[in-house]
């Protein structure tokens, strides 16, 4: 089992199974493996002993993360690393270490309580974006027109159960409903699509089925990319960049990104593009 790969994710969606077609193509086995039924533990890891490297698709952070740093303590090869993974999952950890390294981020006000919540609204005033530091695929981020209505929203970010669920972040709304996926694998940037959001709801997110199209290589976006490599290392990456009126600027990286509607709008093959990734990185 030496050059078989590992696909651990929570299931096998089109992503999953193109790359798993993709590599048997190329001579490389890759095996999906449930990351709900590891039960990893000890320094060998031993249900991922057996393979050349791990490859981590899953759609949770926390489960993502804690398996890559399980399996490179055990010394298997993981893409993307644990401290990448680690690094996506927190929004406010992100923003900070791309900032240190004068990559840019949209300005933010970090809340942890209603007090943060208020002092926030003053220093940016509505319409603003409420979003929790943990999460992705657009999942409870909410926009905020007035401040009235931003007080009864944020009774239910109280209602929540846990501190982490609670820890949000407070950013301006960038009007115009788009955003680029910069999808990168290894050090390349190997597509960039455009997303418009459709309808009436107005993030512009992948993972909502929103217009898309595919975007010429702008020198500012690739200067940009290169920066978040240099932060998170080389990986396979979905890298959203929002438009400003003074360039662009890094909202978040998903670790595991779905590519499906990227390789539509770009006609760019990224399943080939991550298995021949994989292949260098187990040769």
């Amino acid at each position: 089992m030496s050059r078989t790969v590992a696909i651990v994710a929570d299931r096998v969606g089109w992503e999953e199974r193109r790359l798993i077609d993709t590599a048997a193509g190329l001579g490389l086995r890759i095996e999906w493996v449930n990351d709900e039924s590891l039960a990893l533990g000890d320094q060998d890891a031993a249900s991922l002993g057996g393979y050349a490297a791990v490859l981590v698709r899953s759609r949770s952070y926390t489960r993502g993360g804690l398996i890559a740093t399980l399996a490179e303590a055990a010394r298997i090869p993981t893409l993307n690393t644990a401290p990448a993974i680690h690094a996506c999952e927190n929004k406010l950890t992100l923003r900070a270490q791309l900032r240190a390294a004068g990559v840019p981020v949209p300005d933010f006000r970090l809340v942890l309580s209603r007090r943060d919540f208020e002092r926030a609204l003053t220093e940016l005033p509505p319409p603003v974006v409420l979003k929790p530091v943990f999460g992705g695929m657009g999942k409870r981020v909410t926009l905020l027109r007035d401040a009235d209505s931003a007080q009864s929203v944020y009774d239910y970010v109280e209602d929540l159960g846990h501190g982490f669920e609670q820890a949000s972040l407070v950013e301006p709304y960038l009007a115009g409903g788009a955003s680029l996926r910069c999808f990168t694998v290894g050090r390349e940037l190997v597509a960039v699509a455009e997303f418009r959001s459709a309808g009436t709801d107005w993030r512009s997110n992948a993972a909502l089925g929103n217009r898309n199209r595919a975007i010429d290589l702008d020198p500012e976006v690739q200067k940009i990319v290169d920066g978040v490599l240099d932060v998170l290392g080389a990986g396979i990456f979905g890298i959203d960049l929002f438009s400003t009126p003074d360039g662009y600027v890094v909202n978040e990286v998903n670790h595991a990104p779905a590519f499906r509607a990227v390789a539509s709008a770009t006609g760019v093959d990224i399943a080939d593009a991550i298995a021949r990734y994989v292949q260098e990185e187990t040769g």
